[in-house]
C-alpha cells in the first residue's frame, strides 16, 4: 500500500486503522523510491511502523517500492532500504501502462527482492528465475496494472513461479476484502490450489518480515 508519503492519499497511521477495522491482520506500507528519497521516505515509514505496533493488534510492515531507477542502481536501492529498516522490498515491474525500461523484470528477479509488482509480459526466463529465486510475482487489484494478470497466472503455472495478490491501494476505494482479492484472483484464470497458494504466500511474506 502506498501512503501520501509518495502518490497515496492517507497518512501511514490511517492505512491501517482502515485496514483493521475491515478486519486485516498485517498490511505493508511499500511507497515509492527512488535515489532522490529513499533516505527520507524509508525512516519515515519505519518510525510510523513502529510507532503503530506498539499500539494496535494490526501489523504494519515498513516497506518501499522502487520505482523507474535506472538499471544499473536497483541492487544499491535494495541495500539501501533494508539497512534503513525496511522489510519488504517491491521492484516497479515492466507494467504496460508505463513506460518502464526494458530490462527492469530481469534485473529484479535477480536481486535481493521479495515482490516484483505489476510485471507485465514476464516472459519465461525471467518467471523460471523468480521461480528459482523465491521472488513472488504480483498479481495485481489496480487499474491498468491487472490488464496482464492473465499472463503472469499462466507463465506461473508454466515455471512454477510464486504468486502473490496486491491491491496495490493509493486510496480508500482502493482497499480490498478478502471476497474481492479473491475474484480478481479467480479472474486472472489460475487454478484452485494456486488461489489458495497465492494467499498462503502473502502469510509466508508476512512472516518473513515479522520474524516469526
Amino acid at each position: 500500500m502506498h501512503s501520501f508519503l509518495s502518490d497515496g492519499v492517507l497518512t501511514p497511521s490511517e492505512l491501517p486503522r482502515r485496514c483493521e477495522e475491515m478486519g486485516f491482520t498485517a498490511i505493508a506500507i511499500t511507497d515509492h523510491v527512488d535515489s532522490s528519497n529513499i533516505q527520507t521516505v524509508v525512516p519515515q515509514i519505519v518510525k510510523a511502523c513502529n510507532e503503530i505496533n506498539k499500539h494496535w493488534k494490526i501489523k504494519t510492515i515498513p516497506g518501499f517500492e522502487i520505482t523507474h531507477p535506472p538499471i544499473e542502481i536497483i541492487d544499491d536501492l535494495i541495500k539501501e532500504g533494508r539497512g534503513l529498516g525496511a522489510k519488504i522490498v517491491v521492484l516497479h515491474g515492466e507494467t504496460i501502462v508505463e513506460p518502464v525500461k526494458k530490462g527492469t523484470n530481469h534485473a529484479g528477479v535477480l536481486a535481493d527482492i521479495d515482490i516484483l509488482a505489476h510485471p507485465g509480459i514476464i516472459d519465461e526466463e525471467d518467471a523460471r528465475i523468480a521461480a528459482e529465486k523465491n521472488v513472488y510475482l504480483e498479481i495485481s487489484g489496480r487499474k491498468g496494472h491487472s490488464f496482464t494478470n492473465g499472463h503472469v497466472g499462466k507463465m506461473a503455472q508454466k515455471t512454477g513461479a510464486h504468486l502473490i495478490f496486491n491491491s496495490d491501494s493509493h486510496a480508500p476505494g482502493d482497499i480490498m476484502s478478502t471476497d474481492m482479492a479473491r475474484k480478481v484472483v479467480i479472474g486472472a484464470g489460475l487454478s484452485v490450489q494456486q488461489i489458495e497458494n497465492v494467499f498462503q504466500n502473502s502469510q509466508h511474506l508476512v512472516d518473513k518480515a515479522l520474524g516469526s
